[in-house]
């Protein structure tokens, strides 16, 4: 795989853990970063040996989102640069779980709510400042936080911009699980291990059902799953294999 300066890719088995390496920056990420970004994860995306990706960021911090006095300095807007991480990874086929180890802001909580779930240590905490610094949220915010905490509480973080810690995160729903901070990444990695034991189309195929149904009406949403279900039965060979090899591995465990 090649450099992507300011992350460090390590290879835990299946996973991949992509840690967002700037920490004198609060983990900002510039214009070359955010480039970047869509092309470590259009290569993981074609790794075949990844199963999961987990995402964090070097301490304390786990990202501000868009370098600001990168922005500032140029005295005009940057370049767009697209895809961005939100849609980065929305499109990633595979899932990752997002390690939330600190102060995860504004940019960096449009890119936890685009991950597939987030495990939390009790030193993260939340907070959008998209309105206080008079920007619009462009990387998915207005759209996933809703989804995630309600059209309410979502209105209240955005203009208020008031923190959200960790446990409260938890009561919300803002994430999955919390965990001591030394926890964390080991939380992250059983989790991504948990996913590479499983069958890794049917991981894949869930992800995309998942997304294809959200937003949908129930009656959609069901068709959407039906349709996935008859295309599945097409290899229906594929699936009983896994099959007899996961219950034969049950009465091996068991005798």
């Amino acid at each position: 795989m090649s450099d992507y300066p300011g992350f460090l890719v390590t290879r835990h088995e299946a996973t991949c853990q992509v840690t967002i390496d700037r920490p004198e920056a609060r983990n900002a990420l510039t214009s070359a970063m955010r480039r970047d970004f869509g092309l470590l994860f259009t290569d993981l995306d074609a790794d075949d040996d990844v199963t999961a990706v987990v995402l964090t960021g070097s301490d304390p911090t786990f990202t501000a989102g868009v370098d600001l006095k990168e922005r500032l300095a140029g005295g005009a807007p940057l370049p767009k640069v697209r895809p961005n991480p939100g849609e980065v990874l929305r499109s990633f086929s595979k899932p990752v779980i997002c390690a939330v180890n600190g102060p995860c802001v504004t940019g960096g909580l449009e890119i936890a709510l685009s991950c597939t779930f987030v495990v939390a240590s009790e030193r993260a905490m939340f907070k959008d400042t998209h309105a206080r610094l008079g920007l619009m949220p462009g990387w998915g915010l207005s759209a996933l936080l809703p989804r995630a905490v309600g059209s309410r509480l979502a209105a209240d973080m955005t203009i208020t911009g008031r923190v959200i810690d960790a446990a409260e995160a938890l009561r919300i729903g803002l994430v999955n699980t919390l965990v001591a901070h030394e926890e964390l990444v080991p939380t992250a990695l059983d989790r991504a291990s948990a996913i590479a034991s499983a069958d890794g189309a049917a991981v894949r195929g869930a992800l995309a059902l998942y997304r294809r149904g959200d937003g949908a009406t129930l009656e959609e949403a069901l068709s959407y799953e039906s349709e996935a279900a008859d295309a599945w039965r097409t290899d229906s060979a594929r699936s009983l294999e896994r099959m007899s090899d996961i219950t034969g591995k049950g009465r091996t465990d068991k005798a």
